[in-house]
């Protein structure tokens, strides 16, 4: 899970690679099984990333602090 700011920025960052990866495949993967074979794994882990920014996104910068 998304801890702060930074983090948010390093799994943007890390999301942005994995596509350019797809792309790259894509362009490059002449057979469409391989390709689908190949980018499948990449396609999970974009999914999990991006719903971890929703998740963090969702939250307020205050949620889960407690005040005294």
């Amino acid at each position: 899970m998304i801890a702060d700011d930074a983090e948010l920025q390093a799994t943007l960052d890390r999301i942005a690679w994995f596509q350019r990866q797809v792309l790259h495949l894509r362009r490059t993967e002449p057979n469409p099984a391989t390709y689908r074979a190949s980018a499948a794994g990449f396609i999970a882990e974009l999914d999990r990333m991006q719903l971890e920014v929703r998740d963090y996104l969702t939250l307020h910068p205050t949620d889960g602090l407690v005040m005294a």
